[in-house]
């Protein structure tokens, strides 16, 4: 739960920083940039959230 909270604070606040960036500066370019990073940060962010396949609770190696 704790990723959660953490991570959809993370994500509102890099969106709204890169989204004022990029809204000052007007560049085609730097806001297509911005858009495909803010896409890799939510997906990744979603295949963080979900368990391992085949590693579900098993105990690191002695």
């Amino acid at each position: 739960m704790t990723n959660l909270v953490s991570g959809l604070i993370g994500i509102a606040l890099v969106t709204i920083f890169l989204g004022i960036l990029a809204w000052w500066i007007k560049a085609l370019p730097l806001t297509l940039i911005v858009l495909a990073v803010v896409a890799m940060l939510i997906y990744d962010f979603m295949q963080s959230l979900r368990p391992a396949e085949g590693h579900g609770n098993a105990r690191p190696p002695r």
